[in-house]
């Protein structure tokens, strides 16, 4: 049996509260909408639990509050046979919440209350010096401060580690940043923002790519939805397919996608290999509702 690659993911928790609509209401209109739904999330989380499905052997570094949402999420977390030693729950603040709309094509609006996520501290990453030791792969997210997010990937690169930023949710980014990162994947609006270029394409994802390889950062995947992923290095550039599905809920295809990434690499596979494997994770969560509820198990793969 392969050894599971260990994945330190650094990122938020989130308990989302999900409503299904037909569609979203515009401005001043209210709608009554159907089936509603209590599900763990948050970026941070969903890739950590992601991984931890997928084969990896996930620690991951959040904060939660001490209410209900903070207890449920970190019992999940141990159910997934994740790593929880460095899990802060402050008394202070509140777990964090999304209020999440799905509609009938499975599109999703997603407002989020950071709580406790945006309370995690540069020291608290310090005094995860082993786990970084540890790590083949280390993943994080925007959903936590940005001095933590510089930190984490400047203290990984530091130490010879492979970092992985999913630039999410679109933020602007310091220049120092690109420098440590092994590897980008923004999504199509994601790219938009970091680099000026409207991604609807390959000619376009290209030029996306080349820009975010201009900041410093030598691998760049830019993911299209279901017209797969685009991968940009030295020595290739193209888009590799994903399989064509009815979706029902896209909600955490993304974190789905990262997380899989990451064990794939972790595992040894070849970027493009890697790839292959994280879209037909994404794939799969997309056909379900929700968003950890969402996330494949290793044996369906």
């Amino acid at each position: 049996m392969l050894k599971k690659p260990k994945i330190l993911v650094v990122g938020s928790a989130n308990t989302d509260m999900v409503i299904r609509t037909d569609h979203f209401p515009v401005p001043g209109e209210t709608i009554i909408g159907g089936a509603f739904s209590l599900v763990p999330g948050g970026k941070g989380a969903n890739q950590a639990v992601a991984a931890a499905r997928l084969g990896g052997d996930v620690c991951f570094i959040t904060q939660l509050g001490t209410d209900v949402f903070g207890n449920q999420n970190l019992e999940n977390f141990k159910k997934e046979g994740i790593d929880t030693s460095l899990i802060r729950q402050n008394p202070e603040q509140p777990s964090g919440v999304a209020l999440i709309t799905v509609d009938k094509s499975g599109e999703n609006t997603i407002i989020v209350a950071p709580g406790a996520n945006h309370a995690l501290t540069v020291e608290e990453i310090s005094a995860a010096s082993n786990a970084f030791q540890q790590a083949d792969i280390v993943l994080v997210q925007l959903e936590v401060p940005l001095p933590v997010v510089l930190d984490v990937c400047q203290k990984a690169y530091g130490l010879g580690k492979r970092v992985i930023l999913n630039p999410a949710p679109a933020m602007d980014l310091p220049d120092n940043i690109f420098q440590f990162l092994y590897l980008i994947t923004p999504n199509e609006t994601e790219a938009e923002f970091l680099t000026g270029v409207k991604v609807h394409g390959e000619a376009s994802a290209y030029q996306a790519a080349s820009r975010l390889r201009n900041k410093g950062v030598k691998r760049i995947i830019i993911t299209l939805g279901e017209g797969g992923a685009f991968l940009f290095t030295d020595s290739f550039q193209g888009i590799i397919p994903t399989s064509k599905v009815k979706v029902k809920d896209t909600t955490a295809a993304g974190d789905t996608f990262s997380g899989a990434l990451a064990v794939a690499l972790g595992n040894g596979k070849s970027l493009e290999k890697a790839i292959a494997f994280a879209l037909k994770a994404a794939t799969l969560s997309v056909q379900r509702f929700g968003a950890q509820t969402s996330i494949p198990y290793l044996e369906e793969m």
